[in-house]
């Protein structure tokens, strides 16, 4: 079965290529806004924790902008540009903008596939931003950002993939130099020296180029619903873990490190959860003790926050756990001074990186 997808990534990867070549040539048009643009985006699909990382910014930046944030909104039931608000439904908008928008419901949050089109319209709508931020945007080269951040997985770096479907890269490890700042991210805890040194040789960075190291943390669990009367979530007690999202294993790891799991229902990413999902699950539960709680992904969580066809008792035993990212090596000050200097001043490859 491998041997049979390598040809397809060939031709995958001269896809990618004629049209990288289409816009470097200027026959793909690049537009500029004249506010700071600054994008969010890895090489491959999915994983790296680009949500958590854009919430960061929204937190940081929020306290020198109007900051918006403008995503596709994958898999959503909708087209063209919608601006999101509180009551807006993950169909409507993609679970992760729908995350986004419960954590900051001041902030304008929209989706369109046609990320020009979505700026403008995110301007019109709310004329006082003058910050974007493009989630998930490092493949769309209409719009010319004035800071690319790219994201990779310490666990599944984009310098050991390869092209889909034999890997998981959507695009050309050569885009790695349209990168003004590389973020490796879900690092483990403990990195030694030699781990720092030995991923800095792999990625080979430019001058105008810096490197970052982040890994997310979890935070205590909360329950979806504190109004049902939730089932206490005690150390050591079974539990049943559910998660919908592209890299569940650090999610497991995380959770393992204080409950023993009973069950742990994996799906797909950005999986919209039916009923028929639901009853296999209500039948496992039964053969739990009473009022063990299911404990799920924030991306997760938000897809079965207004569901009225689901009982109250599996609903009532729903957690979830929130992460945020954590720099290593001291790196959150110079990474943030680093970005403001690029959305201040807009010069490109220009800016001085740290060694």
């Amino acid at each position: 079965m491998k041997l049979l997808t390598i040809p397809l990534s060939w031709i995958y990867a001269a896809v990618v290529g004629i049209r990288h070549a289409l816009f470097n040539w200027g026959i793909l048009p690049r537009r500029e806004f004249d506010i700071p643009i600054v994008c969010v985006g890895n090489l491959a699909v999915g994983g790296t924790g680009k949500t958590p990382h854009t919430e960061f910014l929204i937190e940081e930046l929020g306290k020198y902008y109007n900051v918006a944030v403008l995503s596709r909104g994958y898999k959503r039931k909708t087209k063209g540009f919608v601006l999101a608000n509180n009551n807006s439904s993950y169909k409507a908008i993609g679970d992760e903008p729908k995350q986004i928008k419960l954590k900051f419901p001041y902030v304008p949050v929209a989706v369109c596939e046609k990320r020009a089109e979505g700026i403008e319209m995110l301007r019109k709508h709310h004329p006082e931003v003058n910050l974007v931020i493009l989630d998930d945007a490092f493949q769309h080269r209409y719009v010319e950002a004035w800071v690319n951040i790219l994201l990779t997985d310490y666990n599944n770096p984009y310098y050991r993939d390869h092209f889909l479907p034999w890997g998981r890269l959507r695009d050309s490890k050569s885009q790695l130099k349209r990168a003004n700042v590389v973020i490796v991210s879900k690092c483990p805890n403990h990195l030694t020296p030699l781990d720092y040194r030995l991923v800095r040789k792999s990625i080979p960075l430019a001058p105008y180029q810096s490197l970052y190291f982040t890994s997310l943390c979890s935070g205590a669990a909360i329950p979806l619903f504190p109004e049902l009367n939730p089932p206490k979530l005690l150390v050591g007690k079974p539990i049943t873990a559910m998660s919908g999202i592209a890299n569940p294993t650090e999610f497991i790891r995380s959770l393992r490190t204080q409950h023993k799991i009973a069950h742990n229902f994996i799906f797909p990413d950005h999986h919209n959860y039916t009923m028929s999902d639901i009853s296999m699950m209500e039948k496992a539960l039964k053969k739990l003790p009473f009022d063990a709680p299911i404990v799920t992904t924030e991306k997760d969580a938000v897809k079965l926050m207004n569901s009225r066809k689901i009982g109250q008792d599996f609903l009532r035993r729903l957690y979830y756990i929130p992460v945020k990212v954590r720099f290593e090596q001291e790196q959150r000050e110079n990474f943030f001074n680093v970005i403001l200097q690029y959305v201040r001043e807009n010069q490109k490859n220009k800016i001085t990186h740290p060694q």
